[in-house]
């Protein structure tokens, strides 16, 4: 079941559009397997920003039955987290949040 509403993103992280069709086969990930982070993006961004722009996410592949396995949030304001990108990479048994600099 979708959920009918988007989840609550900081309105200067803005989910970038993924770079494949979602009719492509590649774009077939749910981002529902299990959540870690990594030190830096955890300490950039704090746990309740890296849950909504999870929850985005998993809301957007229930949508389009799927996304390509690399997510990004572009960060608009230079000021907010030192103006940092945020990832979010499902591989394997884990979706993970990152910083560009920690791929």
């Amino acid at each position: 079941m979708v959920a009918t509403r988007r989840p609550e993103v900081p309105a200067y992280l803005v989910l970038q559009p993924q770079e494949i069709p979602f009719d492509d086969p590649h774009s077939r990930f749910l981002f529902q397997k299990h959540f870690v982070a990594t030190r830096a993006a955890y300490d950039a961004f704090g746990i309740e920003i890296l849950i909504a722009c999870l929850a985005r996410v998993q809301h957007e592949a229930a949508t389009q039955q799927g996304l390509d396995y690399l997510q990004i949030f572009r960060n608009l304001e230079k000021i907010q987290h030192g103006g940092r990108n945020l990832w979010f990479i499902e591989d394997g048994a884990v979706v993970t949040a990152l910083l560009p600099e920690d791929y």
